[in-house]
């Protein structure tokens, strides 16, 4: 938890780093960390009154609830300030004299909780519908960012927030403030705050660019020693049974620790970063390959702030190492499905490599007028060549004759000849089949087609296919049921609401609204689907080059997946029976490492499998009835498990499609010899899109097909 602290602290003294990103475990007492940082931080001076908490010693000239007064004036007054609850007391100057100030309150650094499933409204602010409709002015109702703003904005399993308020956030984070365009209301407010976000790796990643607006990111795992269990454990338990008494006994803790951060602020001004600093920092990022200058800068900023919170004047190596390790695990990732993290070995070679030598005496050429240490003006023991009295280096005669270089042993076979995948038949038109039990490895992933639910429906803000989900464009109005919440449509509103206005007595302006009047927007957009992958491990697979071709194609639909924020599953066939080789999981990077360990082999139960993606369908319908599913199976037709087995698969995939559910085949039947077309076969049964494996790849498809898909 050492990391964790120390992020969250640096985050606190410098919220120009830009927040910080907790990964970690279920259970590992993230989300309390980032709570517990509040009861440390400095309290913050604001103008009574403003909504926008503006700081009465810099008010925002882009404030609505402006223009505030400057924090000085001639006559010498100044901001009368005042506490709230929870705060310390703060001396008011005297405020009775003419052009005296607004009054100012000190109040607690404020912890804005930023709910996955709250809507662009609540997150934006929006017209004040109820005062719009009965009184006929044009309010803005702030939103969460504008809460936020100087302090902290949380994200609870930020990897799950919808795409539409992640954009929100991207730009709120890079401009620090947010513009409301919408309903009548035109308002820009400032919202700079410090972006904190925990989430389970495990439930999916996020997007990169939001991942990159994060300053610093910290892995986080419970430890697996018993005695600092046992600590957690009585530390819990105590707190349980007196809440009071327990954070009495930490309270000079705390207390010293909120002053530490003051002090480290008040000393980030007269921390100097030297040229040799900014160098190093600039050869580190070089050399871990990280796009864009934003690593550099976050990192820069990092090491100044810790070493201002370790009460140095001068940042030195310790901070640029500190600063490294928050600052580029999540930076380093080339593609999603890289590991993140950061090697140790690396970073230290890296800060080695660019930490300039120290001048050491001994070395003076002052004191060995000869230039060598052996007397020898080039350095050499005979003050002849450097390389050797021969003029061959080390190297050349320190090699020994008749290396397996030079003369191979006619004894010892070649390599090919003890690697079967090299040898000849690795590339013929007719390999042997794969053993069983082998596991294959996929090449580079391309660009996928899309591949869509053709049928329209409501479903889950995405990016797959089209159906009528939170946000898109507007194709319509609906009446609210219950009390259910929802971005209204005025228009439809006040035509529901017109034809009543004398039977409900009005008179003077605004409109007489019932809550029965209230339409909802009814919008049209793309929704995120769960894509479950059926796949063939069996021996009728073929070759291992067969199966490499068919993993990387599937990878490349993952990799779409991905991007388009799906959730995933992965049911594997082979010999007797069809296992559940992932549930359904925001995890992309889960998907491809238990693909990338799938081993062939077998005969092909193709009706099990088909079961039992049936089976995983039914159970996710009912975790997550609005996210529709769309199955991907890939096979090449075969069905050798038991008696009859193709004509189970056929009954089987015609009950699926009696099921309604989506779905596409990919055959993966060679194009060499005789094809039986089996896979074909199967996708009329299923209702199914049918493909050939070739045809994954975007770039080989014919405009027709790919305008069908997208429809």
């Amino acid at each position: 938890m050492g990391d964790l602290q120390l992020a969250l602290i640096l985050a606190a003294v410098s919220p120009a780093i830009g927040g910080v990103l907790i990964r970690g475990e279920k259970g590992t007492a993230k989300s309390t960390a980032v709570r517990a940082l509040t009861e440390i931080l400095p309290t913050v001076e604001v103008i009574e009154g403003c909504r926008f908490s503006c700081d009465p010693a810099n008010p925002d000239p882009i404030c609505p609830d402006g223009p505030h007064a400057a924090a000085a004036n001639d006559s010498g007054a100044g901001v009368a300030l005042r506490t709230t609850p929870g705060s310390h007391t703060v001396p008011a100057p005297d405020t009775s004299g003419e052009g005296s100030l607004p009054a100012a309150i000190s109040r607690p650094a404020r912890l804005v909780e930023l709910p996955v499933g709250a809507t662009e409204d609540r997150v934006l602010g929006s017209l004040h519908l109820e005062r719009a409709l009965s009184e006929g002015v044009t309010v803005y109702e702030p939103g969460l960012l504008a809460a936020a703003h100087r302090g902290l904005l949380y994200v609870d399993e930020v990897n799950l927030l919808h795409d539409h308020l992640v954009d929100v956030l991207l730009d709120a984070a890079a401009m620090g403030r947010a513009t409301v365009e919408r309903d009548g209301v035109s308002i820009t407010h400032p919202a700079r705050f410090v972006l904190v976000g925990t989430m389970n790796p495990e439930e999916g990643e996020l997007r990169p660019q939001l991942l990159d607006r994060f300053g610093l990111t910290v892995d986080v795992v419970a430890s697996r020693d018993p005695a600092v269990r046992v600590e957690v454990m009585r530390a819990r338990l105590t707190y349980e049974a007196d809440p009071t008494a327990f954070i009495g006994k930490y309270a000079g803790v705390q207390a010293e620790l909120s002053e530490r951060i003051v002090k480290a602020q008040s000393r980030l001004a007269d921390v100097i970063l030297t040229d040799a600093a900014l160098r190093q920092i600039a050869e580190i990022c070089a050399s871990f390959d990280v796009d864009g200058m934003r690593a550099d800068l976050v990192t820069a900023r990092t090491a100044v702030a810790h070493a201002a919170w370790s009460g140095r004047t001068v940042v030195e190596v310790e901070d640029v190492r500190a600063a490294a390790k928050l600052a580029l695990p999540h930076r380093k990732r080339r593609n999603p499905f890289d590991a993140p993290g950061l090697d140790d070995e690396q970073l230290e070679q890296a800060i080695q490599n660019s930490t300039p030598p120290d001048p050491d005496p001994e070395d003076d050429p002052e004191d060995d007028p000869d230039g060598g240490p052996d007397g020898a003006p080039d350095g050499g023991p005979d003050g002849g060549n450097p390389d050797g009295p021969d003029g061959t280096s080390p190297t050349d005669t320190d090699r020994a004759p008749n290396t397996d270089a030079d003369h191979p042993d006619a004894t010892q076979p070649p390599a090919d000849a003890a690697d079967p995948d090299k040898s000849d038949n690795a590339g013929s038109a007719l390999p042997g089949p794969a053993p069983t039990g082998q596991v294959a490895a996929s090449s580079e992933p391309y660009k996928a087609r899309l591949l869509s639910v053709q049928s329209a429906g409501a479903g889950v803000a995405g990016r797959r296919s089209r159906a009528l989900t939170e946000v898109g464009r507007v194709v319509g109005d609906r009446a609210r049921v219950g009390r259910e919440s929802g971005r209204p449509h005025l228009l439809a509103t006040i035509r529901t609401a017109a034809p009543h206005q004398h039977a409900r007595g009005r008179s003077g302006r605004g409109l007489a609204v019932r809550t029965s009047d209230v339409r909802l927007a009814v919008r049209e957009g793309r929704e995120g689907n769960l894509v479950l992958f059926c796949v063939d491990a069996s021996g009728s697979m073929g070759t291992k080059k067969r199966m490499t071709e068919v993993k990387t194609a599937i990878v490349s639909l993952l990799l779409d997946a991905y991007q388009r924020r799906d959730t995933v599953g992965l049911v594997t066939f082979a010999g007797a029976d069809a296992t559940v080789a992932l549930p359904p999981t925001g995890s992309v990077e889960t998907a491809v490492r238990r693909l990338e360990s799938l081993p062939t082999g077998g005969r092909t139960p193709l009706a099990e499998g088909l079961l039992k993606a049936s089976d995983v369908l039914r159970i996710a319908a009912i975790r997550d009835p609005r996210r529709r599913p769309l199955l991907v199976l890939v096979t090449d037709g075969r069905a050798t498990a038991g008696d009859k087995a193709f004509a189970k698969a056929k009954q089987a995939a015609g009950w699926l499609a009696q099921q309604g559910i989506a779905s596409v085949v990919l055959d993966c039947e060679p194009h060499r010899g005789v094809r039986l077309g089996l896979a074909a076969e199967l996708a009329a049964d299923l209702g199914a899109e049918y493909l050939d494996l070739g045809e994954v790849a975007a770039g080989k498809l014919v405009r027709a097909v790919t305008e069908r898909s997208a429809a």
